[in-house]
């Protein structure tokens, strides 16, 4: 019998996030998936050091790829250091990556990386959402939503 998923994943050190996609996109789904990296990767990410502001994911050849994330080469590396804004490969299950192309070929839907981090048994993961693209109206309805839910809570505060 499979274990149960945590309804939150299990994130001990984030070392990027792409706070951007909230505001630019509707995020209806998350997964969590695994990055195959090369040594000099790993060690560039423990010191904090990757940009996924630009990048997306795909499905090409029923395997999942992360596209123009930046993992800059480790500066303590050699000859063998790897290139900073290679593809990717993301680890998931052959079930989730057939609902991750079903979605992404219907209209509007795009895969979007959220976060990179370790979980607590050390291993790179990468969160995926499926997000679907918000017009301009859309992100002013947001920001006024946010602005009202905190100065919602800055009067619940002060009332006491």
């Amino acid at each position: 019998m499979a274990r149960p998923k945590p309804a939150t994943f299990d994130k001990r050190k984030v070392v990027a996030e792409n706070r951007r996609a909230r505001f630019d996109y509707e995020v209806e789904e998350k997964f969590e998936a695994g990055i195959a990296l090369q040594g000099t990767e790993v060690k560039s990410l423990r010191s904090g050091e990757a940009t996924i502001a630009e990048s997306y994911a795909e499905v090409r050849d029923g395997q999942a790829w992360l596209i123009n994330a930046n993992i800059p080469e480790y500066t303590h590396g050699n000859r063998l250091n790897h290139e900073p804004k290679r593809p990717r490969k993301l680890l998931l299950h052959t079930r989730e990556i057939q609902k991750l192309l079903g979605a992404v070929e219907r209209k509007g839907i795009t895969l979007v990386p959220l976060s990179v981090y370790f979980n607590g048994q050390g291993r790179a993961k990468v969160e995926l959402a499926l997000a679907k693209g918000r017009q301009t109206k859309d992100k002013r309805d947001y920001i006024k939503d946010r602005d009202w839910q905190r100065d919602k809570a800055r009067i619940m505060r002060d009332r006491g």
